[in-house]
């Protein structure tokens, strides 16, 4: 993050994990942009995929705990500016929603 930060002047900062892991199987169906609703995520199809996909995507019990430690971590490393403020998310695989992590969004306040 300090790189874009020096090189493109990013003015915020977000830390977003997210829920559920369907990477792998879209990955395998095609390389296609995948598409959203209310059911969840769709393959467009069309085959071309691959098994390279296929690495360790490790699951994290306490997702909120674990965004509030990486902001934490990001807040308090020596190459990140105190005026950049740091907000901490989940992203919602199934409602393609964006939830903040309230206590995480105050511990990277900006300074």
């Amino acid at each position: 993050m300090p790189v874009f930060y020096k090189l493109l002047g990013t003015r915020e900062w977000f830390a977003v994990h997210h829920t559920d892991d369907v990477m792998r199987k879209l990955l395998r169906s095609s390389l296609k942009t995948a598409s959203v609703d209310a059911s969840g995520w769709h393959d467009a199809g069309g085959g071309g995929g691959s098994r390279e996909g296929e690495l360790s995507w490790l699951t994290i019990p306490n997702q909120e705990q674990s965004v509030l430690e990486d902001v934490q971590h990001i807040r308090n490393h020596p190459l990140v500016p105190g005026n950049i403020p740091i907000y901490g998310d989940i992203y919602d695989v199934k409602s393609g929603k964006l939830v903040e992590v309230p206590a995480a969004t105050a511990a990277g306040r900006a300074r």
